[in-house]
């Protein structure tokens, strides 16, 4: 009976520090503030992007060995005689390289 007066008088001592509680008063825009710095932060860490490691200084060396390489095959295109390489593919695999007349010519 002595500790189910403690637990009342726990109880009453309880509810009446409700009694004491005031309102807080916040400083105007205070909401504002905070949603700002809540969604602020958010935006930094999504601007990180998958690219960051490609740097204009990286950029610029894959654009220069890009052209260097296209260059280089366009040269070499160029060297090579269409007709030479075609007889020579034709020899290799046995296919005739003689004009003969078609219906579709």
């Amino acid at each position: 009976m002595n500790t189910n007066m403690n637990i009342q008088d726990n109880v009453k001592k309880t509810l009446e520090v409700f009694n004491t509680v005031e309102a807080v008063k916040t400083p105007p825009f205070f909401k504002d503030k905070t949603m700002q710095r809540l969604f602020a932060e958010k935006e930094k860490k999504a601007s990180v992007s998958i690219w960051s490691w490609f740097t204009p200084q990286l950029q610029l060396v894959t654009l220069t060995c890009v052209v260097f390489v296209n260059v280089y095959a366009v040269k070499q295109i160029k060297s090579s005689k269409y007709e030479a390489s075609i007889t020579s593919f034709a020899s290799d695999y046995g296919i005739t390289a003689d004009r003969e007349s078609s219906l579709f010519n």
